[in-house]
């Protein structure tokens, strides 16, 4: 059931701010219902609500958390065929891609569930008392992780199921014990509330407090920068542009008590060809590589945005099998209007820059469509300017032409963070892969050999996360088992006796 309206201590309430409505992304057609904004005696509300609730909840026991995260897998599958038409009218993305973010959201929550009742997550520690111990006695310690308190998420435009109402990051944020309050994103609003409802109904089947979740609407950045000031939020998991994440880094550094920001923000992903590789399958990495490119529109944070080889006989061969295939590629619908514009003026850019040359372009579409595009540069030129290191988020691409291997160490020292960094090797390029290992463990989160960072698997092992500005802070990750540790702090406990201990401890 869709209403149009913000999900506070358990009831659907309509705002009382301005008006947003859902847009159909291939034919900019407005879609109802209207949903006006919260207002910020609901943004308070709801922030004291969760504040109420985060006693009672992080109190509940592991058994009950992990039953609430199925419950709400299972709400949303019983939601069936309602959420994918609706979520693909607002998106543009196809049935398959919906249905397939529908079973990675599910099996997220599920994850965390299993994550619970593991309970390695707490990271338990004992030092037993030495009362005899000289030249002094030492106490006995034990230490668990606890929940830090109410969290802010931002729902993310391109991964509407995945990273949004109840994707990773409020998944996580349930399983450490936390509220969470959902600031909704504008491009998928019905979407959203499909989900919220869905989350509300197994809070209150499983007996959760009322505060434990929320749904915010509203335009613009006033309301989510209102939750992030707002005192009783402990922590922010943020998935979107490096000037939002940016905006709410300063507004929790500004508080009186300053708050962690989760923010995953910008990345190119760069792909290094190495020489043997290319040698022996340039055509084989080449399709590859464009099928990663070209993958929803290339709308994913991990999208193979710049590709490092040496010139010669194997990258021409590189160059004109990607252009083939590239040039077969069709245009497809953008989430957005506007992300739309963004992507066509990043081409056009790159297009006129004097020293950039087109490899290939995919086929015209219209307005609401992104066309498929590859660029070449010699690495000269892409060191000494800054502009072309920018992400262009979209199905675009630049291979850096190298003179020879030795500058595949300075374009790496000259990127930002990343969240992945690709290389194709053969067994006769391990020992430069080998030299070049320390270097690209400094500028990514995740290195992949022989494929691509567009597939993020849903695992205990997975960074989804870099160094600044790949996100706000490289020691996290927002997808996997880890992403728990975002909110989570640890507490020690010295001479306790055993009956006041957390159950865990004693």
């Amino acid at each position: 059931m869709i209403e149009g309206c913000n999900l506070i201590g358990g009831a659907a309430l309509a705002g009382t701010g301005i008006e947003i409505h859902a847009t159909e992304a291939a034919s900019g057609k407005t879609l109802g219902p209207a949903w006006k904004g919260a207002s910020d005696d609901d943004i308070s509300r709801a922030c004291n609500l969760a504040a109420a609730a985060f006693i009672p909840y992080r109190q509940t026991s592991v058994e009950e958390r992990a039953v609430f995260l199925e419950t709400i897998a299972e709400n949303i599958l019983a939601i069936g065929d309602e959420l994918v038409t609706r979520c693909m009218a607002e998106t543009g993305l196809p049935r398959g891609r919906i249905e397939g973010e529908r079973g990675r959201t599910m099996m997220q929550l599920r994850l965390f569930a299993e994550v619970l009742r593991d309970g390695s997550y707490l990271d338990i520690r004992h030092d037993p008392a030495l009362p005899d111990r000289k030249p002094a006695p030492c106490p006995d310690l034990r230490l668990m992780n606890q929940p830090l308190g109410p969290v802010a998420v931002f729902a993310a435009s391109n991964f509407p199921l995945a990273f949004s109402v109840a994707g990773g990051d409020t998944a996580s944020a349930l399983a450490a014990g936390c509220p969470v309050l959902v600031k909704a994103h504008s491009a998928h609003p019905g979407t959203s509330e499909l989900v919220g409802r869905a989350i509300v109904a197994a809070a209150e089947h499983c007996g959760m407090p009322a505060g434990v979740f929320a749904l915010l609407y509203g335009p613009g950045n006033a309301i989510g920068q209102a939750l992030v000031a707002h005192p009783t939020i402990k922590a922010v998991g943020f998935t979107g542009s490096r000037g939002g994440g940016m905006a709410l880094m300063r507004t929790a550094a500004a508080r009186p008590c300053p708050i962690p920001v989760y923010a995953e923000m910008s990345s190119i992903n760069p792909v290094y060809l190495f020489p043997g590789a290319l040698a022996e399958r340039a055509e084989e990495i080449a399709k590859g590589f464009v099928g990663s490119l070209t993958l929803g529109a290339g709308q994913f944070c991990t999208n193979p945005g710049l590709v490092i080889a040496v010139e010669g006989v194997g990258l021409d061969r590189f160059l004109n099998a990607a252009s083939e295939s590239l040039n077969a590629a069709s245009a497809q619908v953008m989430l957005t209007s506007g992300i739309c514009q963004s992507y066509t003026e990043g081409v056009r850019k790159l297009s006129e820059h004097p020293a950039v040359a087109e490899v290939g372009r995919g086929t015209i579409g219209s307005d609401t469509q992104g066309q498929a595009a590859l660029f070449q540069v010699d690495a000269e030129t892409f060191l000494a300017d800054a502009s072309l290191h920018a992400e262009v988020f979209g199905a675009a691409s630049l291979v850096i032409v190298c003179k020879d291997t030795g500058v595949f160490r300075q374009i790496a020292e000259a990127l930002e963070g990343q969240l992945t960094c690709a290389l194709h090797i053969s067994e006769s390029d391990h020992s430069l892969a080998a030299d070049m290992m320390p270097t690209l463990e400094e500028l990514a989160g995740r290195i992949l050999c022989n494929g691509f960072g567009t597939g993020v698997e849903v695992a205990h092992a997975m960074v989804h996360g870099g160094p600044f500005p790949a996100t706000s802070d490289g020691r996290s990750t927002s997808v996997g088992s880890l992403a728990i540790a975002r909110f989570l702090r640890p507490v020690c406990y010295q001479d306790f006796p055993i009956g006041l201990l957390p159950k865990a401890l004693r």
